[in-house]
């Protein structure tokens, strides 16, 4: 009895043996595939981690950012160009136009001045200057709505009425060009700026009376304007009076203006640093000189009227200007 006892026993030991075996065996299989799965999963999220990271990476790239903290103290990334742009005023985009502008860069000018104004609707200046450029650029009809804007919003700015004055010559409405630099004289005398000076105004006022051939009151502006003490002379202020002296058959008021003219052009040249300022200074003084010389003509001043010829051959001589100098030399030899 022991002995089957035994064996029976062995026997159930030994099939317990198996299942344990089975068992393990499963428990392995199970634990493996397991690990297969972490490892799949990690492999997934270490992607989709890659490329987002990429993504955002590039996005980054395409803006100025930097890292800041804020005030819980943790790392915040900003946009600065963004707030840069957000942190600029009117007055900001206005000195930035202006920049632009002596870069030469015209359409980011309007670009800025369009910006100052949106931010500013009142902003005269703005309209003023972005008017300007429009008018050096041949946009007239948006230069003279820059330039009715700026005196809607401020009737003594005697700087809009100048500018437009000017665009209305350019338009050949010199009644409206008159009626735009009477008042802005009208409003400097009552609120004066440093951009604008009586000289010039009083000068621009009698080239428009030189173009309606208002002989005399081109006379009496060209006059008050020489008279100002502030400012440069302008050579071509003489010689237009000149033009006016000579429609009133003045002509040795006018060989004087003339030839004060040619003495401006003298002092001027030897501060200029550039070779077209020179070549169009000697240009303009040659011309006088001619002018000055058919004058001395008509009142019978043969010798100075020579002597002037010679100083014009003299400059066409130096610019290397052949057509003018052969031609010159023939009046010169008419006159021996």
């Amino acid at each position: 009895m022991k002995k089957k006892t035994t064996k029976k026993t062995q026997v159930k030991a030994t099939a317990a043996r198996g299942v344990n075996i089975k068992t393990a065996a499963r428990t392995r299989e199970t634990s493996s595939w397991s690990i297969s799965i972490y490892v799949y999963w990690f492999i997934i999220l270490f992607f989709i981690a890659a490329t987002f990271y990429i993504l955002g990476r590039s996005h980054l790239m395409n803006k100025e950012v930097k890292s800041v903290l804020n005030n819980a103290g943790q790392i915040e990334m900003v946009d600065t160009q963004n707030n840069e742009e957000k942190l600029m005023n009117a007055a900001d985009y206005y000195t930035r136009g202006k920049s632009e502008i002596l870069a030469g860069n015209i359409d980011g000018a309007v670009a800025d001045l369009n910006a100052a104004i949106q931010a500013d609707a009142t902003m005269v200046d703005a309209y003023i200057l972005r008017g300007e450029v429009y008018m050096q650029t041949g946009n007239y009809s948006a230069a003279m709505n820059d330039f009715n804007n700026a005196i809607a919003i401020d009737a003594s700015n005697s700087i809009a009425y100048y500018d437009r004055a000017l665009l209305n010559m350019r338009l050949e409405d010199f009644n409206s060009a008159m009626n735009d630099i009477n008042n802005a004289l009208a409003t400097y005398a009552s609120n004066p700026n440093e951009i604008l000076q009586l000289r010039d105004l009083y000068a621009k006022r009698g080239q428009l009376n030189l173009w309606m051939k208002n002989w005399e009151g081109a006379i009496a502006d060209y006059t008050n304007s020489l008279a100002r003490p502030e400012g440069i002379v302008n050579p071509s202020v003489y010689a237009e009076r000149a033009e006016a002296y000579t429609a009133m058959g003045e002509y040795a008021l006018a060989i004087n203006d003339y030839t004060s003219a040619i003495r401006v052009i003298s002092e001027q040249i030897q501060g200029v640093t550039t070779m077209e300022q020179k070549e169009d200074l000697s240009m303009r003084a040659m011309n006088y000189f001619e002018k000055s010389a058919a004058l001395n003509l008509n009142i019978g001043n043969a010798a100075s009227a020579k002597t002037d010829l010679e100083s014009a051959y003299a400059i066409a001589a130096s610019l290397n200007d052949a057509d003018t100098t052969e031609r010159l030399q023939k009046l010169i030899e008419a006159l021996q």
